[in-house]
């Protein structure tokens, strides 16, 4: 992952549609944590647009400044900080019925290495 939709989202869809790889859920969908407040990033499919577009699209085509922030990136690195984030409920990594839970160690993700972790700590807004 690396990109975070906030509980600023105001639900109106623009960003759902330019997701290149399906990665956000509507705030109705049932695999969302968020169900019924906000739409949702699976971190476990997106890649920051990474061999798509030089931006991530859905903070490109949002209209709420800070609804998409920046995350930690999908990779073993931070297998522990999305474990436990799913266990509190900030995400909801996908099961798979052979491979188990998508956590970084079964299926890392591209993500944008020119963003630094200072960004991605503060959850700066992605659009510039």
């Amino acid at each position: 992952m690396a990109v975070m939709i906030t509980d600023l989202c105001i639900n109106c869809g623009d960003c759902a549609p330019e997701c290149p790889v399906a990665a956000i859920l509507e705030d109705s969908n049932e695999k969302n944590p968020h169900s019924g407040e906000y739409f949702y990033v699976k971190p476990e499919t997106c890649v920051e647009c990474v061999s798509h577009a030089d931006e991530p699209r859905c903070a490109s085509a949002c209209p709420t400044e800070g609804s998409i922030v920046w995350d930690m990136p999908y990779t073993t690195d931070f297998e522990e900080y999305y474990l436990a984030g799913h266990e509190a409920g900030t995400y909801k990594i996908r099961e798979h019925k052979k491979k188990g839970m998508m956590l970084p160690s079964v299926k890392a993700q591209a993500f944008m290495e020119d963003i630094s972790m200072d960004m991605r700590e503060s959850r700066a807004n992605v659009a510039s």
